[in-house]
């Protein structure tokens, strides 16, 4: 039971005024998403959307283009293959 008498406790993570970084995380675009999804239902869904890459920002439609899946039976899946063409590592702001 938490005492009354405690202090908030501070944000787990310091959030600073740091450069903004384009585009959104793949794993949020995969969380509006439900699972089995076709290909076609994620491009009709999240159009337009920018992710962030360690190569900069890139269209979600495009990376899709490159994965040669076309149906996504989970969201495991799914961020494996988008990350095996996007890569892995350190994002870019938008002043790099």
């Amino acid at each position: 039971m938490a005492d009354d008498n405690e202090e908030e406790a501070e944000p787990a993570v310091e959030l600073g005024d740091g450069e903004p970084v384009e585009g959104a995380p793949l794993v949020r675009v995969a969380s509006r998403l439900h699972w089995p999804v076709q290909k076609s239902e994620i491009l009709r869904k999240e159009a337009g959307v920018t992710v962030r890459t360690p190569d900069g920002p890139r269209e979600l439609s495009d990376l899709l283009d490159a994965v040669d899946e076309t149906y996504f039976q989970s969201r495991k899946e799914f961020l494996e293959l988008v990350r095996a063409e996007t890569g892995t590592g350190p994002v870019p702001t938008a002043s790099e």
